[in-house]
């Protein structure tokens, strides 16, 4: 196990590595000059020149993808002399819109974007395995048709159609709650859960949509191994064989959308982020990509890219603490 995870480490930080790469030369080496965007709009011919050296941009692309990986391990000075900036570690540069550091604006947005998709994860895995199980267990019955018909109307209505739905049904016509704000939950837990409740419910119905038709196809599949008929056959608890045999063993593919989905969600969920007003890293990414901000496009990938290879790392770790046949294997 010790030299798995050695591995799966190693690729990790070279998957990390190639993103990086990748990422830098498309913000890089497209016609879009960087200095200019940082610059301004009115910048003169000696003041564009200036911050393309302040910049680094005046150095070879191996040099500045070189200072660019230095910057995120140890920090770097932007520009010399009197003008020099120090960027501590990690150092993804400084936003064009508004000269903030590109790190202390994704750590400010990420408790916002990880308060959603936490909640959200929690609330369709509940909904949607409760759903598929339901279904496997019942298959071709009323309740197994009317689970799975709920569930592609579910997924087939897109998020921001749902959103808006809630918005007025639950906000303007019920008055059931107020119109999202976020509120942090070590200042006020009920109003933390309050504020995201509509945002969490827009997603679940969503995923738990997916998860409810994948979790229904493997537990019929797990339910008819040799095992389970064994099992009942020794006389152990129904409720025994589904949650210990049927259900670990149908987890698998289960653990392996749910690594890729989080993983996701934690770098911001733009659609949903934007139509409740919540200042996560979804939104941060929109209003960046309009403005041209490339640092924070930068750099926002880059979390993004960390957050999936993690949960794929996480996921596979898991598998074999599901399912046993893993760890023999």
């Amino acid at each position: 196990m010790i030299l798995y995870l050695a591995r799966r480490l190693l690729a990790l930080a070279g998957v990390l590595l190639a993103i990086a790469a990748v990422t830098f030369l498309i913000f890089y080496v497209l016609p879009a000059d960087p200095a200019a965007a940082a610059c301004g709009k009115t910048c003169s011919a000696e003041r564009l020149a200036d911050v393309r050296t302040y910049l680094g941009l005046d150095q070879p692309l191996w040099r500045q993808f070189a200072d660019f990986l230095t910057g995120i391990f140890t920090g770097r000075t932007l520009g010399t002399g009197q003008y020099a900036v120090r960027c501590d570690f990690p150092c993804l540069g400084y936003s064009y819109e508004n000269s903030l550091p590109v790190w202390d604006l994704l750590m400010d947005r990420l408790p916002v974007s990880a308060s959603l998709a936490v909640g959200a994860a929690a609330l369709w895995l509940v909904l949607g395995l409760g759903a598929g199980v339901t279904a496997a267990l019942r298959k071709d019955t009323a309740t197994d048709k009317a689970l799975m018909v709920g569930a592609v109307a579910a997924a087939s209505l897109p998020v921001y159609f749902t959103s808006v739905m809630l918005i007025y049904g639950v906000i303007r016509v019920a008055g059931l709650l107020p119109y999202p704000t976020y509120q942090a939950f070590t200042d006020n837990p009920p109003g933390w859960a309050a504020n995201l409740l509509l945002p969490w419910t827009a997603l679940a119905l969503l995923y738990a949509a997916m998860y409810a038709r994948q979790s229904r196809g493997s537990m019929i599949e797990a339910m008819a191994e040799p095992y389970i008929r064994t099992a009942r056959a020794k006389g152990m608890p129904e409720r025994t064989v589904v949650v210990k045999h049927g259900l670990r063993s149908g987890m698998t593919p289960i653990l392996t959308i749910f690594g890729m989905d989080l993983g996701g969600l934690l770098a911001g969920a733009v659609i949903t982020e934007s139509i409740f007003g919540l200042p996560g890293i979804g939104r941060l990414f929109y209003g960046a990509l309009v403005s041209s901000d490339q640092p924070v496009v930068l750099g926002v990938t880059l979390l993004a890219a960390f957050f999936i290879v993690v949960a794929n790392l996480v996921v596979d770790l898991l598998y074999a603490v599901v399912d046993p046949r893993v760890r023999y294997s």
